[in-house]
């Protein structure tokens, strides 16, 4: 059976909503970040190869082209979801990489946010 996605999001919400100490939340938030972006881009990567017909790249520009194809169509909906994407990734990036992260928690919930509305269009295309 194939892995549900979209429960990388669910996983966001609790990691988001639960911890106990400090450096416990950091780390549940900064995770919470990373499982929205997840959830958002391999949804979005299997609609491009499931519903599209599109052979992916098997590198790291998968990234890259799969907001590409999103942002390159005129229709509102797949912009939206290219403009999701994009600020998702950065996030990931920051949540990932950078040591300090200014407003981490508003952040975590901007991100499950960003995250449904990409799932909600995705599933309604």
């Amino acid at each position: 059976m194939s892995f549900d996605w979209s429960q990388y999001l669910n996983l966001a919400k609790e990691l988001a909503g639960q911890a106990t100490i400090p450096a416990e939340q950091e780390a549940r938030l900064r995770d919470a970040i990373s499982r929205s972006y997840y959830a958002a881009f391999i949804l979005s990567r299997n609609y491009l190869r499931d519903k599209q017909g599109h052979s992916l790249p098997k590198t790291s520009d998968i990234h890259r082209y799969v907001w590409q194809e999103f942002d390159i169509n005129p229709d509102s909906r797949y912009q939206l979801i290219a403009d999701n994407l994009a600020v998702l990734r950065r996030y990931r990036n920051q949540a990932d990489y950078d040591d300090n992260f200014p407003l981490l928690s508003a952040i975590a919930t901007i991100a499950i946010k960003r995250s449904q509305e990409i799932i909600y269009n995705l599933n309604n295309l």
